[in-house]
């Protein structure tokens, strides 16, 4: 337990760094989608410019603009080699909002035996990916307002 904690923590510092500005802008005050421009993928810009940023630390297994989605692949820390977790955000709304992506995590640990088996994970570790994201793609919009 005490190697998850380390690597969640090894987490929440690569998630704080990918967002450390903590910029949170205001929904636009005249009610227009907040996205850098009509995109062909369907999916706000800043929102997915934000979730590569953020999750760049990690190998990314799917990245599929036209269904909205994007996972990583299994990642450990040198420091747990025998944890590893694996990430992947739904885009849900073009708008840029908290519930227009989900974020779903899982983790596992290897077993005596060499095989993985699935853990369960914080609710806090979800939230956290979340708002780092959400904070990098309101830091995305504020410079590109100027």
């Amino acid at each position: 337990m005490q190697k998850f904690a380390r690597t969640m923590m090894a987490l929440t510092l690569a998630f704080s760094l990918g967002a450390c500005s903590g910029l949170f802008g205001g929904g636009d005050e005249k009610g227009e989608r907040l996205a850098p421009r009509p995109t062909a993928i369907g999916v706000n810009g800043y929102l997915w410019q934000a979730t590569l940023d953020t999750l760049s630390f990690m190998p990314f297994d799917r990245v599929e603009p036209s269904g909205g989605v994007i996972t990583t692949d299994w990642h450990s820390t040198a420091d747990a080699p025998n944890e590893r977790v694996k990430v992947t955000i739904q885009f849900l709304s073009e708008d840029l909002r908290s519930d227009a992506i989900r974020v779903s995590v899982v983790r596992q640990e290897r077993e005596t035996g060499g095989s993985w088996l699935t853990v369960p994970v914080q609710a806090a570790t979800t939230l956290q990916i979340e708002e780092a994201i959400l904070a990098r793609a309101r830091q995305l919009r504020i410079s590109t307002r100027g």
